[in-house]
């Protein structure tokens, strides 16, 4: 199937997927995830109506986006060291993974500088996985509190990766988690916004995670098929 294929028929099954639970199809925001996809693949789906994606690495994401400035909007979904917080801040829309107060400090910073106010979310470690990013559920309304004295930072919901698991009730479980905690904190007034954003979901389980309350999923393979392997 073609990209301009692979979005709507994404899109059909967000929307199948939100009626199914009484919800609005408009209210889930779909990214899709362009990394190590090239810029042409990225034009495509812009001429299918996809004007959201997704990028992991700051030097990839910066050449796209300078070469297709204001056309689109693109969030930030990888793991970012802080050295890379001013390219962050100059570049991304909205920042998905910030997981610590070191980072947010430094996005913050370069923000004042750049007279911007930059939406992120703060990334939670739902399952506790080894091998995952993100603060722990534990620790994720404290960063929330350090946060509040950094103007510049919009702190608009949760993210999430959950471990990957071939049992879609564990999966469901951690996303109703996520959306739990992120109902626990919105009720302490610890976002910027009414609404708590929900970045959850993927490719292969964004069905349920929007039964579960997702306001972005996140989905690259689906969209773009697979990635270019890198030299």
């Amino acid at each position: 199937m073609s990209i301009a294929k692979n979005i709507h028929s994404i899109r059909d099954a967000m929307a199948d997927a939100a009626k199914g639970c009484n919800r609005d199809p408009e209210s889930i925001r779909l990214i899709a995830v362009s990394k190590r996809h090239p810029l042409s693949s990225i034009r495509t789906a812009m001429q299918a109506g996809q004007f959201l994606f997704g990028e992991n690495y700051i030097q990839e994401a910066s050449e796209k986006i300078k070469a297709i400035p204001g056309q689109a909007t693109f969030h930030f979904i990888g793991h970012i060291q802080s050295n890379k917080a001013k390219q962050a801040a100059e570049l991304f829309d909205m920042i998905e993974t910030v997981d610590r107060f070191k980072l947010a400090k430094a996005l913050n910073n370069h923000c004042k500088k750049l007279d911007k106010k930059l939406d992120i979310l703060i990334q939670v470690n739902i399952g506790n996985d080894p091998n995952k990013a993100g603060v722990s559920p534990e620790k994720a309304e404290e960063l929330l509190q350090q946060l509040i004295p950094l103007r510049q930072l919009r702190p608009l919901g949760l993210m999430t990766i959950p471990p990957l698991s071939k049992n879609t009730e564990i999966t469901r479980k951690h996303f109703k988690n996520l959306r739990l905690l992120g109902t626990t904190l919105g009720k302490k007034k610890l976002f910027a916004s009414h609404g708590v954003e929900l970045s959850m979901g993927m490719s292969h389980d964004f069905k349920i995670a929007i039964e579960e309350g997702a306001t972005i999923i996140r989905v690259g393979t689906s969209i773009f098929g697979k990635r270019p392997e890198t030299n």
